[in-house]
């Protein structure tokens, strides 16, 4: 019996992204930066909301740089105004702004929006360290934390880039099930969650093991508080896609799905399958190969329960984007 999902979102898929990555000319020294962010790789991938933290609290264009020193947010060279609190509660409204939103790209390094290794500055001088996050994207993520965010620089590695539209996906895909506030929406129910959980658990056990064994037990009595284990699930599910798949999580999924091969399909072609994904595990192989012979013969040999599963489709309309890992 088919579940009573909603199909898929298809793109464009709406996230929210740092103004300056759409070659708005927004930052401090009235430039733009769309050529620091792989819009080629992602065409028709996603619809764009643009925001930026420092014009939206009221900054001019251009303006004097701004720096994070200790947990301060200072101007270079004018330290007696702190920007901290304004980009703080900027981030907070932020979030209430974008529930609607299926990811957030972020502007790598800077102090308002970088989400890794922002330069910090000691307040009696001296070298900074890269340890920081920028002050809007911690407010956003701290109020967003299961939102699929990610850096525009780190998005130019293909693995990465993967592992954001994965995620991008998953989120956009509960949005469509269950509301974009499913404690309020009336759209949630026990028989909802496990379909959810039956096209996923797959994709999961891929990205993380534990995440899914503990979606599992999570899962298993879903008795009382129905929204606070909804909640509880899908932090458990965003927080083990956000682990990239390795190519052992990888081979693990394909011998499982192999399994529902295995009185359909002779010893040859079991064999041929189980060689090609060791080879894909050795990385003589692309992950293309074994996953090709294996749709082929779960076209053959339809299984609804196998071909219902997101792994193998994460990123439906756009089949080549994991190909070549």
């Amino acid at each position: 019996m088919a579940d009573p999902l909603p199909e898929r979102p298809e793109p464009p898929i709406r996230i929210a992204i740092s103004e300056c990555l759409l070659g708005r000319e927004v930052r401090y020294d009235g430039s733009a930066s769309r050529s620091s962010f792989p819009h080629s790789l992602l065409d028709g991938l996603f619809e764009y909301q643009g925001i930026c933290p420092e014009v939206g609290i009221g900054m001019s264009v251009p303006r004097k740089p701004i720096r994070l020193v200790a947990d301060r947010v200072e101007a270079v060279h004018e330290p007696a105004q702190d920007y901290a609190p304004a980009l703080t509660d900027f981030g907070v409204s932020t979030a209430r702004r974008i529930s609607d939103v299926a990811g957030y790209v972020f502007m790598k390094n800077s102090p308002s929006c970088g989400l890794y290794k922002v330069k910090v500055y000691p307040e009696d001088g001296g070298m900074p360290r890269r340890g920081g996050r920028g002050v809007h994207a911690a407010a956003v993520v701290e109020a967003l934390p299961d939102l699929p965010v990610e850096e525009n620089g780190r998005l130019n590695d293909p693995v990465l880039r993967e592992n954001f539209v994965t995620r991008v996906f998953a989120f956009a895909h509960w949005h469509a099930c269950f509301g974009t506030d499913y404690a309020t929406s009336g759209r949630l129910s026990a028989s909802g969650l496990l379909a959810f959980h039956s096209r996923y658990k797959y994709l999961l056990m891929a990205h993380s093991v534990p995440h899914y064994q503990q979606t599992g037990r999570l899962l298993s009595d879903l008795k009382g508080d129905l929204v606070a284990k909804a909640g509880e699930y899908r932090r458990a599910l965003m927080a083990g896609l956000s682990k990239p798949a390795s190519p052992g999580g990888h081979a693990n999924v394909m011998s499982h799905l192999q399994g529902y091969l295995k009185k359909r399909i002779g010893a040859e072609s079991r064999r041929e399958i189980a060689e090609l994904i060791a080879a894909y595990q050795r990385g003589e192989q692309p992950l293309m190969a074994p996953l090709a012979l294996l749709g082929h013969h779960l076209r053959r040999y339809p299984d609804e329960y196998v071909l219902q599963q997101t792994y193998l489709d994460p990123h439906p309309g756009f089949p080549g984007m994991r190909r070549w890992l």
